[in-house]
């Protein structure tokens, strides 16, 4: 590709509402263009990136033994009604009438759709396994977009659905996908972290994440250095304590706590460890009747040490707490007698269900709220000031220097950008929609499940993220838009550095090399910026003065000075370097 046939609109400012490396640096090199709140378009620079993450993913996938398909974009509502996800997915799926005033959705995924297929197509177990994929366009409607592409509207998704004839094959047919996903990853040339997931609303109970590992990432991901052991916040144990609960070495004691509401405060005030003090949140769970309306509502108090963050998808996973809510400041009333900033498990008007972290069941000493203002109580022990708790578990977020849950060391934390999730999803879609298959012997069985994605318009914005420097994107050679520019320098006005430009640009074209000659006769000061700026990762320089001596100056886009190479060798040379 030549310069001057494509298009070539680099910025010098990025917009005003960019927060994010990724959203300023496709902006200023022309990748994308802002046509609405999280919809953008992909314009002819960006597009070649995002066509190369396609093309990995496509061959990977057609490797691991998936069959291309595309679903519609709009689908009939009738599908999601049928799983629920209808009326429970929530604002984020965007519903639509027809002329007709019948119910459609734009799709955010396609279980429903392609659960559909599979009831239809797959009749026998000899059918079976049986994995589906497309690289389709996907909108859900986020309450706020931002980030550019890393959280849009509109966006390009690779999904996979596997089906097979047991939870056996099943889980065969997920290793299978992680496999092919690590490869992919792989192939990007990205450092990341294939971390063990929560399924979320998705349904399943086997996952894992691929995050992208970059300091501006949204997701915690927990670690050990010296194990294989990865997961992500939400599903990372806090593993127990060791050793026995401590002896009561204090009197329970009511102190005054003037005007100090938060454990820090009051740990400030007393001259304590945080650690010793327990933090009380309220939650509450409803019985609904069968009409919707709420029939009865259970309160609960969640203890946790005062140093340590609630994990919700924790809690939402114990006995009786799926569903759960935060209290009204009404319900925590009319229980504890005060309002939030003074809560404890002591002396409530109303019983409450009480739960404890693993942590804090096995303190002695420790401080809470009174359930009166402007005090907390001292010295506070289990078994002799109250009784132990209906239930303990790990409710807490972990951090760095926790044990690890394989017993191999400590855990350490670092940030990443979600870009693929696979599931393990069962027969969460099969039993809803009657998805079945005869069996060997002869009687219907519902189909095993798994369900596979990767964000393909977030995965360029995930990648330069982890890639950039103050004059722009540095991109891995298997997502740059062109892999080497060639950038003669005056070929307007000298027929040498023109013969040279374009016979070294002929040759790499016949070799297979995606090059890209710039032939817009720019001043090179601008010319080398724009290509730092757009990140492509391999530059050759012609020139008269280099002709002269017999050289190119070639500079990869990491390099911080050029290296001269012999003009005869140039191609070998580049290849060699594309080679590494």
């Amino acid at each position: 590709m030549k310069a001057s046939r494509f298009l070539v609109s680099t910025l010098k400012e990025a917009p005003a509402d960019a927060e994010v490396a990724s959203h300023r640096l496709m902006t200023r090199a022309g990748m994308i263009k802002k046509l609405g709140a999280g919809i953008y378009t992909y314009m002819p620079m960006g597009l070649r990136v995002i066509r190369k993450v396609e093309a990995i993913v496509r061959e990977e996938m057609n490797r691991a033994g998936a069959v291309e398909m595309t679903m519609p974009v709009v689908q009939p509502a009738e599908l999601w009604q049928e799983t629920g996800r209808f009326d429970k997915m929530g604002p984020e799926l965007l519903r639509i009438k027809d002329r007709h005033d019948r119910d459609f959705v734009i799709q955010p995924t396609s279980e429903e759709v392609v659960t559909d297929i599979a009831r239809q197509e797959i009749r026998s177990y000899k059918q079976l396994p049986k994995n589906f994929y497309q690289i389709q366009t996907k909108f859900r409607d986020e309450r706020r977009p931002r980030f550019g592409l890393m959280r849009g509207r509109e966006f390009i998704m690779k999904d996979a659905y596997s089906f097979d004839r047991s939870p056996e094959a099943a889980k065969a047919s997920y290793q299978v996908m992680a496999q092919a996903y690590r490869r992919i990853f792989d192939r990007f040339g990205l450092r990341y972290r294939a971390v063990a997931a929560d399924s979320g609303a998705i349904g399943g109970d086997l996952s894992e994440e691929f995050q992208v590992i970059a300091a501006t990432g949204e997701d915690a991901i927990v670690y050990c250095p010296d194990s294989d052991y990865a997961a992500n916040m939400e599903k990372a144990e806090a593993l127990a304590p060791t050793g026995p609960r401590g002896a009561a070495t204090q009197q329970m004691t009511k102190t005054p706590t003037p005007g100090k509401s938060t454990c820090e405060d009051v740990a400030a005030l007393l001259g304590v460890p945080l650690s010793t003090t327990v933090k009380s949140l309220v939650l509450a769970t409803d019985l609904l009747d069968d009409q919707g309306a709420i029939k009865a509502t259970q309160v609960w108090l969640l203890l946790l040490r005062g140093d340590h963050d609630m994990n919700e998808v924790k809690v939402g996973k114990l006995p009786g707490l799926a569903g759960f809510r935060f209290a009204t400041v009404g319900e925590i009333e009319a229980h504890f007698g005060c309002k939030p900033g003074y809560l404890g498990p002591i002396h409530m008007k109303q019983p409450v269900k009480l739960v404890a972290d693993r942590e804090v069941a096995l303190m002695a000493d420790w401080i809470c709220g009174a359930n009166e203002p402007d005090f907390h109580i001292t010295g506070v022990n289990w078994g002799r000031d109250l009784p132990e708790p209906d239930l303990v578990a790990d409710l807490r977020n972990v951090v760095a220097g926790d044990p690890s849950p394989d017993g191999k060391g400590v855990l350490a934390i670092e940030r990443g950008i979600e870009v693929g999730h696979v599931f393990y999803l069962g027969t969460k879609y099969s039993q809803a929609m009657n998805a079945t298959f005869l069996e060997e012997d002869g009687k219907p069985r519902p189909l095993e499940m798994g369900c596979y994605g990767i964000g393909i318009t977030r995965l360029p914005a995930a990648a330069i993220e982890q890639n950039h420097d103050e004059r722009g994107i540095i991109w891995p050679d298997a997502l740059a838009p062109f892999t080497v520019v060639l950038c003669p320098i005056g070929m307007d006005r000298s027929a040498e550095v023109k013969a040279a430009a374009d016979a070294l640009y002929d040759q790499l074209l016949a070799d297979g090399v995606d090059v890209l000659l710039d032939d817009r006769n720019e001043r090179p000061g601008a010319m080398f910026a724009d290509w730092e700026l757009i990140g492509v990762p391999h530059r050759l320089v012609i020139s008269d003065r280099g002709l002269k001596e017999g050289q190119f100056e070639y500079q990869h886009r990491r390099d911080t000075a050029a290296t001269k190479v012999p003009a005869a060798e140039a191609a070998a040379f580049l290849k060699g370097r594309l080679a590494v």
